[in-house]
């Protein structure tokens, strides 16, 4: 265990200190700031609520149960209970970019968000999927950049928001076929119904 510490340790710092430079260092923590994003994700929320159909609307039920389960439970269960502390209060010389509260570390909350959502919208947009794992992979290393994860929390979090999105995808599925069962024995009903009586007496 103290093995896989040292290599998660040295990991951080390499991507921490050793590849510091100014450019990510002014673009790192905007990325990683949330609040920076709330208004651009509030607006592409209501543009697929307004214009992406039923399609855009199912996403968005989706995207609220899966980024609810996701945050809660890398936040509320998972963290309380590894209750490992942030790499910037106990690693010396790190380089912190961002205010920090002293919650605890493993996982990345950030990183299981993103990956369910990335996991999400790339199933349901596979034509855009690129962009979303690239996005959800920005987020990620800028939790380690700005000196607040470890690596081994990010892999964790984006373990756990991709099987969270899993879950919920799958219970989808399993409620649309119910769905389709349902509705092509609803018409073949009506079909059956609908059909007019046989008058030759089934003779010649």
């Amino acid at each position: 265990m103290e093995f896989l510490y040292s290599i998660d340790r040295a990991v951080f710092l390499f991507l921490n200190r050793t590849v510091a430079n100014p450019v990510f260092d002014f673009l790192m923590p905007i990325i990683t700031e949330k609040d920076y994003w709330m208004i651009p994700i509030v607006l592409a929320l209501m543009s697929l609520i307004i214009f992406g159909g039923k399609k855009g609307r199912i996403v968005v039920l989706l995207a609220a149960v899966i980024l609810t389960m996701s945050d809660q439970l890398s936040s509320h269960v998972v963290k309380p209970w590894v209750e490992r502390v942030r790499p910037c209060f106990v690693v010396e010389g790190v380089r912190l970019l961002i205010r920090q509260s002293r919650s605890f570390s493993f996982p990345s909350s950030h990183a299981s968000n993103m990956a369910a959502m990335a996991t999400l919208f790339s199933v349901k947009y596979p034509r855009y999927k690129i962009f979303f794992i690239v996005f959800a992979a920005l987020v990620a290393y800028s939790r380690i950049y700005v000196g607040v994860h470890y690596p081994a929390d990010i892999v964790g979090g984006a373990v756990l928001g991709f099987l969270c999105a899993v879950c919920v995808l799958g219970i989808e599925r399993w409620i649309r076929r119910l769905w389709e069962k349902r509705r092509m024995s609803e018409e073949n009903k009506e079909s059956a119904e609908g059909e007019p009586p046989d008058l030759t007496g089934g003779g010649d």
